[in-house]
């Protein structure tokens, strides 16, 4: 008995000491509203000067129940005197993890960065100029901070890893787009979602949560695309990256001068290596162990003469590279390694027999622009109070974990893929008139063009709705609008997808 009441009390204890610590967890105070800086901006695209109401700041962000969860930054530009049913693009990053200024200074806004493309800049100052290829001929803008990005924080009794997950992200992302539609009467305008590397990713899963709330999407946008992370990861006996790689492989070799007799065009020498890679790489790969010795150095002869790296390491590497392997072998012999964002950048290797390339030269080359040139923009244009800091990338302050469990994706209670194409696939099957448009860039070794292909080859979808999707290619990287030519091609195929679907 004695045992008994000495456990209750314990039981007693322990539990009222849990009770007043969560109660000490819960916030003090008035829950915080959210901050707005309204100003005017123009931008003149095609001799034409276009009015706009920028707005900078956040917005409470409500969950299903009206409770508030964040303080949501966003960046909108509405043209002035135009109807409510001028088309509208929410346009966000990637990452998971990163902030919305890249697409914000390098396409999207008025305003555009410069950079030396594709060297390494000076620094400051920077040309910020106006930006002649922006949407926002056609379309107005909201640009996406997810939470833990930009200014946007949880509040209430919200906390980060609410927000930050596949299914997380989806979710708050749908709900800001929502209740953006609604404060601003915004409902019945043509809308289109733009997603940049992750922002694919996110994107496949926000138009089918939309669609399941009744809020279809007119087109959706996917600029440098992942659908399955197996094509970018490269798991224990999975040979499907290694070959959705060697393409991209291929075309910075042919960049870099590194193919003899090539092509005259990139186009042409990847539909050679398409056929190689499908017809012979992926059975030789498939074959493991089985393949004999003869038949292994035949191939890393292949190998080497389409990719210009040596037959040897092709032949150490037991035919499988893996990126940041062929961002360091390829100009190793000249002391440099290739981007992983943009592989027509290259940059100094300081380890002459390092196994791993160490930065990325596409990624070091530009950053400090688009950094410094958007913060300057973001408190001196758009007049955000300089008080508050914008954080680039989520987690730096307070670390940051990412819950990848995506619903759909589990078989006998376990993660058996981490894939939000099955959502593309399932919202485009449930509204069979909805467009895709997808950018790939020939030299992103962030996310391959063929590993988009494969992944749209693989879907399942009737002939009627993948022609629905519409694919395009860029001489450029992950980036490719820092490419003067792609940034061009890029406002075209942009913009004429959003007038031709916003009918």
């Amino acid at each position: 008995m004695k045992k008994l009441l000495y456990l209750s009390f314990i039981i007693l204890y322990f539990g009222d000491a849990i009770a007043q610590e969560k109660e000490s967890e819960k916030p003090t105070g008035p829950i915080p509203e959210g901050e707005v800086a309204t100003t005017k901006q123009t931008v003149k695209i095609n001799g034409t000067t276009i009015e706009l109401t920028a707005k900078a700041g956040t917005v409470q962000l409500r969950d299903e129940n009206n409770e508030p969860i964040a303080l949501f930054g966003f960046t909108s530009y509405v043209k002035e005197g135009a109807p409510s049913t001028r088309p509208i693009v929410f346009s966000y990053n990637g990452g998971p993890g990163s902030s919305s200024f890249w697409l914000h200074m390098g396409v999207m806004g008025p305003k555009r960065i410069v950079v030396n493309d594709p060297n390494f800049n000076s620094a400051a100052p920077y040309q910020l100029v106006n930006n002649d290829y922006s949407i926002l001929d056609v379309a107005d803008l909201v640009m996406i901070d997810p939470v833990g990005t930009g200014l946007s924080v949880p509040i209430g009794k919200a906390k980060f890893e609410d927000f930050w997950g596949v299914d997380q992200d989806i979710r708050s992302i749908s709900l800001f787009i929502t209740q953006y539609l609604i404060d601003n009467s915004r409902m019945n305008s043509p809308k289109f979602l733009l997603g940049e590397s992750y922002g694919t990713f996110r994107n496949a899963g926000v138009m089918n949560s939309l669609l399941d709330q009744g809020i279809a999407m007119n087109g959706v946008i996917m600029v440098s695309a992942v659908f399955d992370l197996r094509t970018l990861l490269f798991p224990p006996n999975d040979d499907l990256p290694y070959i959705v790689h060697f393409p991209t492989y291929a075309a910075t070799a042919w960049y870099h001068n590194k193919v003899a007799n090539k092509p005259a065009t990139v186009e042409a020498y990847m539909t050679t290596v398409r056929k190689f890679t499908e017809e012979e790489y992926a059975p030789a790969l498939f074959k493991g162990d089985q393949l004999s010795g003869g038949e292994k150095s035949a191939m890393a002869a292949k190998l080497s003469a389409l990719s210009g790296v040596s037959s040897d390491y092709w032949l150490k590497a037991d035919l499988r590279v893996q990126a940041d392997e062929f961002f360091q072998e390829l100009l190793r012999d000249e002391g440099n390694t290739v981007g992983r964002l943009d592989s027509r950048y290259k940059g100094i290797s300081q380890d002459g027999i390092g196994q791993f390339a160490d930065y990325d030269p596409q990624s070091a080359a530009i950053s400090p622009a688009y950094i410094q040139g958007f913060l300057h923009y973001f408190h001196n244009d758009l007049k955000v109070n300089k008080k508050l800091t914008y954080t680039v990338t989520a987690g730096r302050r307070d670390g940051f974990k990412w819950d990848w469990k995506h619903k759909g994706n589990f078989a006998w209670g376990a993660t058996a893929a981490i894939n939000t194409g099955i959502d593309m696939a399932e919202a485009m099957s449930k509204a069979p008139n909805m467009k895709v448009l997808i950018l790939n860039g020939y030299y992103d070794i962030a996310t391959v063009f063929y590993g988009v292909e494969h992944s749209i080859n693989h879907l399942g979808l009737t002939k009627e709705v993948k022609d629905n999707i519409i694919m395009k290619y860029y001489e450029a990287g992950h980036m490719m609008y820092t490419h003067q030519p792609s940034l061009e091609k890029f406002k075209k195929d942009v913009g004429t997808f959003i007038v031709e679907n916003a009918r």
